[in-house]
Formats: C-alpha cells, structure tokens, sequence
C-alpha cells in the first residue's frame, strides 16, 4: 500500500514537472528561473529544520557522536544552496558571449526546462554524497559570494537612484521638479525621523550602548555628508539622489541592530522578538527573494558598466514579463536580432544570490551564533554596517570621481 500510494506521488510530481516546465515559453523564461531560486531557498529552509535526523545517519557527514544540532543545519543549508549555485554557476559559464538571437545557447536559455529542472534537482542531491571537507571549502567561498552580492545590490542602487534624478530632470516640466522636491523632503524627513526612532529602540536608558549609538550617529552624519558634497558648486549634483541613499543608508542601519543578539540589552526589539514565529520567517525569506529578483533583473538589463563587454546592453527597460522580441515585424536581411540582456551576468547575479542566501540560513557559518532566529548575530550586524559604509562611500566617489579624473566619462 505505501509503495503504491509512493509511486502515485512520484507520478503525480513528475506530471506536474513536465507540465509545468512544458508551459514555460521565452515570455516567461526569466520568471521561471526566479521560481527554482525561490524553491531552493524553501528547501534549504525546510531541511535546515527537518534535516537533522537524517544527517546524523550519514556517515560520510556524520563523522562524530558530539557534533551540535546547528552544525547540521548549517551542513543542509550549504549542501542545498551548493547545488543550486552549481545550477547557476555553470549556465553562467556556458552563457558567456551570447550576443544574437542566431547563437544555439539562446535556445537552451530559454528552452529545455524538463532537463535543466531534472539537473537542478540532481546536482541538489549529489550535493550530500561529497565530504564535509569540500562543503567546508564552499561555505568560505559563499562568505566572499555574499560580499560581491551586497556590491553588486549597491552599485545597482546608485544606477537605479541616478537613473529616476535624471528621467525627471530631462523632462524638464515644472511638475516634476515639483515631484523632484517632495521626494527630497520626504526622503530627508523620513531618514532623520527614522532615525530618532532608532535612537530610542537600540538606545534605551540605563544602559551603555555606545557601539549603537555610534552607528547611528554616524548614519547621520553620512546623510549630512551627502548633502553637502552633492551641493557643492564643483560637484553640481542633486539632492534628491543624496535625499534617497540618506534614507536607504537608515535602513540599512536598522537591519543591522535588528540584527543583533535577542539578549543584548541595547536591542529594544528583543522583547518583541524573542521567539521564533512563522511570519518572521515568512517575512525575511521574502524580503531576501524581492531583494534578489530585483538585483537580477536589474542587472540583466543594466546599461552601466555591470554589464560584462561581450554581452549587449539594453537601452529600455523591460517590465517583468516583457517579451525578449522586440515589437513589430522582426528585423529583415542577414543581421542577427541582438539579446535584451547579458544572459551570463543574469546567472551569476543568482549564483551569487544562493551564496548570499546560504549565509543567512546558516548564520554566516558561525556555530556560536542562534541556531534558531535566521540573519541574527554579531557577524551578521558588522555585515549590515560595513555594506552601509561601503555604499555611503561608493555614492560620495560617483560624485567626485568625475572632478579627480575629469579626462574620464563615468556612466
């Protein structure tokens, strides 16, 4: 009976597969690729949390009777994402250099979806029969992963904030400096106020916390810092785009204190959050899936200098669901119809994403951090304020690199 009922399920998920992955067109393509990585980060979850049992059994990972249960979560995380970034990492490879529609690797970007899934699957599995010591290798591999995805996450920021100052600039109509000057004022009231608010949660009296209100005061002054640099007269920038990066720089901050350990006393939150609930799971698995879908397809159609030089870059930019042909009749004559998007920078954005991922579900590998709360710990607040001053710093250098090098065009 139970191999009957396990052979009706096996039947009914192949079907499903195959139905599934034979409805994917070129249409959907990029969106179908958001779904294995969205499926990869449920399955790391779920072994991360059901996975312990099982792993114990394995001798080849179970290699001593007093290993700690998060030790185990953090070996199904990384074996998991390992086969996912696998997945990403090679299209990435074979991708490189696909510039025209005429190219075969085009086809198997958007097409094969019955084998590419069954490889994913596959690669996932073969992930627990390697040694611990090749996991290992990974898991300092993804730390350095994690960090180029946070750069790419800011450089796409500076692109996207300078993108929407200079639309608005260029239409040069009263309404929109009308626009212009209430997004401004409200970023700016929204980073200080916000940061009043910070003030009181992760600085309450009684208590000495210094480092917080160090990173604070600091969050402030970046944004002053800001203004001041993009008024100066040699610098001729706009406020607007230092009004944004002042508030995203506030955010960033409060992800970092929020991030710190349930049992610090200068976290105010920890009261509130100090058991585990399914809607923060929910909640920060979303927030690191929109984070990632937005790196991706921001960077697949990028026109700044994140576009590798043997991929074409795209001057429009297309909506989620937008057609890779262009409208109309299709181009007449021997010229090749060139792709929307860098199809290889579109898969490394996702490796590099999976790395990122293993590091919030494992606690960025540190056995010494809660093996419950996801993204909390000491070295996950350093990773939250040093990624705020990097990009406090890269948005300061797009200002004054043009007046250091002025014989150079920066995009």
């Amino acid at each position: 009976m139970a191999s009957c009922l396990g052979s009706c399920c096996a039947s009914l998920t192949c079907g499903l597969f195959s139905s599934v992955a034979s409805g994917i067109t070129r249409r959907s393509a990029r969106i179908a690729y958001c779904g294995l990585f969205g499926i990869s980060l449920i399955v790391a979850w779920v072994f991360r949390e059901v996975g312990e049992p099982l792993l114990r059994h394995i001798s080849w990972i179970n290699t001593s009777n007093n290993l700690p249960k998060e030790w185990f979560q953090m070996q199904a995380v990384l074996r998991v994402t390992m086969g996912n970034f696998l997945f990403f990492g090679i299209l990435s490879l074979i991708m490189i250099g696909v510039k025209d529609r005429n190219d075969t690797r085009d086809s198997l970007h958007h097409g094969g979806w019955i084998v590419k899934i069954v490889i994913w699957v596959l690669l996932i599995i073969l992930m627990f029969f390697l040694p611990n010591a090749v996991i290992n290798v990974y898991g300092v591999l993804s730390k350095v992963g994690a960090g180029l995805f946070l750069l790419v996450q800011m450089i796409l920021l500076l692109d996207a904030v300078n993108s929407w100052n200079e639309s608005w600039v260029e239409k040069d109509d009263q309404k929109w400096d009308i626009a212009l000057l209430v997004v401004t004022v409200a970023c700016y009231l929204g980073a200080f106020t916000f940061s009043g608010l910070l003030f009181i949660w992760f600085s309450p009296s009684g208590h000495n916390c210094d480092l917080n209100v160090f990173f604070l005061v600091t969050t402030i002054i970046l944004g002053f810092i800001f203004a001041v640099v993009a008024l100066h007269p040699q610098v001729q920038g706009s406020l607007m785009p230092a009004s944004v990066m002042s508030i995203y720089c506030a955010y960033i901050c409060y992800t970092g204190l929020s991030s710190e350990p349930r049992d610090y006393v200068c976290n105010g939150l920890h009261n509130k959050s100090k058991a585990l609930t399914i809607t923060t799971l929910v909640i920060g698995l979303l927030t690191t899936v929109l984070s990632v879908l937005y790196s991706a397809f921001r960077a697949g159609s990028s026109t700044t200098f994140l576009s590798p030089p043997s991929s074409p870059r795209a001057g429009d930019k297309k909506p989620l669901l937008a057609d890779d042909v262009e409208s109309g009749k299709e181009k007449k004559g021997t010229e090749a119809e060139a792709v929307c998007y860098s199809y290889s920078f579109f898969h490394l954005i996702f490796a590099l994403a999976t790395m990122y991922s293993a590091m919030l579900l494992s606690g960025w590998t540190s056995s010494s951090e809660n093996p419950v709360l996801i993204d909390v710990g000491w070295t996950s607040v350093w990773v939250r304020i040093c990624s705020e001053w990097v990009t406090a710093a890269l948005y300061i250098w797009t200002l004054v690199a043009p007046l250091i090098f002025p014989d150079r065009e920066f995009y």
